[in-house]
């Protein structure tokens, strides 16, 4: 059985209309500001100077993702995004449009704690639909030259898969992202966390925004994962 191994980089979208007065967004359709444009741009342009190659790039549909892709496949000449609904971030419920400030009023030391409403997507099932989503990229990336890919999704979505995997948990800025690599064979694929993506010389937000911390379950996740070694 053959064995491909594929590098994937995820990379979360540019500062959003949301992002830039700190309201949750989950999967509330914000759009990119002007910032989160010129974050883009200026991404496209640090892997090109990296000489990083990508024959293809993905993307949530979610529009802050979206157009984030968009707009780093125009710099870098690359075709269309594809779209996959399964990037989206996690759906924040009754959370969705408010503020740290006004979620504290409703909920008061619930994020302090990491609590989340039971409308909030659990943390298992971003995990699921975000792993799906990145195996099925890396076994299409398989025919592509280079056999890689470059994905667009959420710091909430990035953040979970890098608890799930095993590595440390961090706070990821606009345009920051991680690196994965999927062992492709014929019955599916594997995936391995690799470094994180420093996106060196951007104007960096983003970083203390809400909707980004996966929640409670991820930390059950983490403490039973520390009790087992």
């Amino acid at each position: 059985m053959s064995a491909h191994s594929v590098p994937i980089l995820v990379l979360r979208h540019g500062q959003s209309e949301w992002n830039s007065i700190r309201r949750w967004q989950g999967t509330a359709d914000s759009p990119l500001t002007e910032l989160g444009r010129q974050q883009a741009r200026a991404t496209a342009g640090l892997l090109a100077a990296l000489r990083l190659q990508f024959p293809a790039i993905w993307t949530s549909d979610l529009r802050r993702a979206s157009e984030t892709a968009a707009l780093i496949a125009r710099t870098l000449g690359l075709g269309s995004p594809t779209f996959d609904a399964r990037l989206r971030e996690a759906h924040a419920g009754e959370w969705e449009g408010l503020t740290p400030e006004e979620i504290e009023l409703r909920w008061p030391g619930w994020l302090e704690a990491h609590h989340r409403p039971a409308s909030f997507e659990p943390y298992s099932a971003v995990v699921a639909r975000a792993s799906d989503a990145l195996t099925d990229i890396a076994a299409r990336a398989c025919d592509l030259v280079p056999a890689s890919a470059l994905v667009v999704a959420h710091s909430g979505v990035v953040r979970s898969l890098i608890r799930h995997l095993g590595g440390t948990d961090t706070r990821i800025p606009n345009l920051g992202g991680v690196w994965f690599t999927a062992s492709v064979t014929d019955g599916g694929a594997d995936l391995a966390l690799g470094d994180v993506f420093d996106p060196a010389g951007v104007v960096v937000t983003g970083v203390d925004a809400p909707g980004e911390d996966p929640g409670e379950e991820a930390d059950e996740a983490d403490a039973q994962r520390a009790a087992e070694r």
